[in-house]
């Protein structure tokens, strides 16, 4: 009887460890796909304006978690770029405010596909933010993309405090630097 059970244990162990690879491998086959779906429409906005496409992938990747997020699943913004008007929509998000993190809502753009919510991205890059057409200039400067990360977060960017070494770390982990050449 113990036999049995052992057998039973085991191969429901190696069952269990066989479902567990099956997810790993189709999360990263996802991964694979959604870098491989953004990365010309990054590289074609470095090659124009020089803001790094392994900056963009990565606030791409951070902001949208992988194009999974509601945002970016069915409005396309990758970014979090909030917006005015008809062409918005309202839909909570987490900002970083007095050393927390808090959910507050919030009105996005809504884009027709992930292409056109890079282009606005790249723009918001070029011509800065309302109250200063300047704000993202070191970014466009930046001689590599660790300085473009640092740049990102002093122009306030993103409320969260970490916000440059989480770029640096999702580039480095993917070795997005390879789509800057």
């Amino acid at each position: 009887m113990l036999v049995i059970f052992m057998g039973v244990y085991v191969g429901h162990h190696f069952y269990v460890r066989y479902q567990q690879a099956q997810i790993i491998k189709k999360e990263q086959n996802a991964k694979r796909l959604f870098i491989q779906a953004i990365a010309p429409e990054a590289q074609a906005m470095q090659s124009k304006y020089h803001v790094y496409a392994s900056i963009t992938m990565a606030q791409a990747i951070l902001e949208s978690d992988w194009g999974s997020s509601k945002l970016a699943a069915d409005y396309h913004n990758l970014f979090g770029i909030k917006g005015e008007g008809a062409n918005s929509k309202v839909l909570s998000t987490k900002e970083y405010t007095n050393g927390k993190w808090v959910v507050i809502k919030g009105r996005f753009r809504v884009y027709d596909s992930w292409a056109e919510s890079i282009k606005d991205h790249t723009q918001l890059m070029v011509k800065g933010t309302a109250y200063n057409e300047q704000n993202y200039q070191a970014v466009i400067d930046a001689t590599n993309y660790q300085e473009a990360a640092r740049a990102l977060q002093k122009a306030g960017y993103a409320t969260d405090p970490d916000y440059a070494a989480k770029l640096i770390n999702v580039i480095k982990t993917y070795q997005l630097d390879r789509y800057d050449q």
